[in-house]
């Protein structure tokens, strides 16, 4: 479905990626949903704003991947009771987007079937609602207690094993509720928002040139994608067009932090299918990785490099030459080290058929980024709908079907060798220029929105500023949102020791969907 064929009147907005923002009603909100269904499409992101200061009132957003572009509608909650159409039953990504809404917000979707709470744990009352504007984010609320209702599993034989939230490792918090036989899931319930920081109502009131710092901080691990969504968000609601020199030192940014977290979790894997040998090389890989990104960049995570406007650093010659041979150097060890886990028959024999997500389900729950690629989902923004540098590289997608953990390792390897060619590329091809340029503050209130396919998947940040420029929303989207619940089916009919292997095929942000 393409957004100029929907009906609705949308008003295109100019920036880095094509997107357009609609307003509809109640019915128009369901209708455009069941036409994307349809189509195929995606549901990127749900989420609520308090527009009230502004004389708006409550608002509700959808964003959806249309063929043609980002197109996001919202719809004005203004009726008594709050609330406003489910659209579960069309996209199931969206029913903890709409628990997570009630929550920080107030706004019920009408008609779902699971209200229970998301984000809160009891740690505000139910009446309190953090993300509106009559709160005082300085009051204390004293944490209260709360019996979760998971959904039980009955018969002979089956019992359950709790895990967490509290790990053995240095992992977030997450609660894990498996329902098993002997030693095979029946079940997995995941109850996650262990780690709410309040970053959405940090947003509130920050300067719009200033919030890419906490943008980049949403997920440590996607600090690059989150800072250039931002960014994005920031340069499209005022106008800005960043010097090109800029737009390709992004780019590079962004592919540095893919194959740093690629190479993290390629040992990670090694180490959990019984291949030590692969965690200490591919640790000594990221390292190495890191170490260079902080003597070039500034910072190992590469936080803070990305400002509205365009980039706060501007490598020098000898560094980005040094960053041209290592490219090279790691190119034939990623292959040696392939190689090696390709032929090793424990390591393939854990793979192989376990933790499956066939491409009907990924379509169906959404399933979005390299897990997706591994189920035969090829969405990639960067090759779909590139922005400036992308649309001149010719990035080459990484694509499996069997949507194992074999093929969702397969996919890493593939995009981490296409990386470090896209990183040769954009050395090889960066103008000259300015890397910077002032932002604009819009002197009434302004929307807009970015969106950066990170290394787990698409990255969307969505602004709204007030009448004197600061910050009125922030929504931070993580692609975690949409695959937690692809976990949950990945690891049904597999036995509990395969868990941690399956989980960390996909490794989500927990950080990134509570915010």
């Amino acid at each position: 479905m393409r957004i100029d064929a929907s009906g609705i009147p949308f008003r295109r907005l100019q920036g880095a990626v094509p997107a357009a923002l609609g307003t509809v009603s109640e019915a128009q909100w369901l209708e455009l949903a069941r036409a994307f269904a349809a189509d195929d499409c995606s549901l990127v992101a749900l989420w609520g704003s308090d527009r009230r200061n502004e004389g708006d009132g409550f608002v509700v957003y959808a964003a959806y991947a249309a063929p043609d572009g980002l197109a996001a509608v919202q719809l004005a909650v203004a009726n008594e009771g709050l609330e406003y159409p489910d659209l579960s039953a069309l996209f199931p990504a969206a029913g903890r987007m709409q628990r997570a809404v009630f929550d920080l917000l107030g706004l019920r979707a009408a008609g779902a079937e699971d209200g229970r709470p998301w984000l809160r744990h009891a740690g505000w009352p139910a009446d309190v609602f953090p993300l509106r504007h009559d709160v005082d984010p300085q009051s204390g609320f004293e944490a209260g207690q709360e019996r979760y209702p998971f959904v039980s599993v009955e018969g002979d034989g089956v019992h359950e094993i709790p895990v967490g939230p509290v790990h053995a490792g240095i992992i977030e918090p997450g609660h894990f509720r498996f329902s098993i036989v002997g030693e095979k899931v029946l079940r997995l319930e995941q109850r996650l928002g262990y780690v709410h920081k309040g970053i959405e109502r940090r947003f509130v009131g920050q300067p719009l040139a200033e919030g890419h710092r906490l943008a980049g901080r949403v997920s440590g691990d996607s600090t690059v994608a989150y800072a250039w969504a931002y960014a994005m968000a920031a340069e499209m609601a005022t106008g800005c067009t960043i010097p090109a020199r800029a737009a390709w030192l992004r780019a590079l940014l962004l592919e540095r932090e893919r194959v740093a977290n690629h190479l993290g979790d390629l040992g990670a894997l090694g180490n959990d299918g019984g291949l030590a040998f692969g965690l200490a090389q591919f640790s000594r890989l990221r390292e190495e990785w890191q170490r260079d990104s902080a003597a070039v960049f500034g910072h190992r995570l590469l936080m803070d490099r990305i400002v509205p406007g365009g980039v706060a650093v501007d490598p020098s010659r000898s560094g980005l030459a040094d960053l041209r041979e290592q490219c090279r150097v790691f190119e034939r060890e990623v292959g040696r080290l392939r190689a090696i886990y390709d032929e090793h028959a424990g390591l393939q024999d854990r793979f192989l058929t376990t933790g499956i997500v066939t491409p009907e389900l990924a379509r169906q729950l959404g399933l979005t980024g390299m897990a997706a690629r591994a189920s035969g989902r090829p969405r990639d923004l960067r090759v779909d709908l590139p922005c400036a540098p992308y649309d001149g590289l010719a990035v080459k997608p990484a694509l499996e079907v069997r949507g194992d953990v074999a093929a969702r390792v397969a996919v890493r390897f593939d995009e981490l060798v296409e990386s470090l060619r896209l990183i040769d590329a954009l050395i090889d091809r960066l103008p000259e220029g300015p890397v910077s340029t002032e932002l604009t503050a819009s002197p009434t209130p302004v929307f807009g929105l970015g969106w950066v396919e990170g290394w787990r998947g698409d990255v969307l940040v969505a602004i709204e500023t007030d009448a004197e420029g600061r910050l009125l929303r922030c929504h931070c989207h993580d692609p975690s949102w949409q695959n937690w619940p692809l976990l949950e089916h990945a690891v049904i009919g597999n036995i509990v020791p395969d868990f941690p292997l399956i989980n960390k095929s996909f490794n989500l942000s927990y950080s990134g969907q509570d915010l």
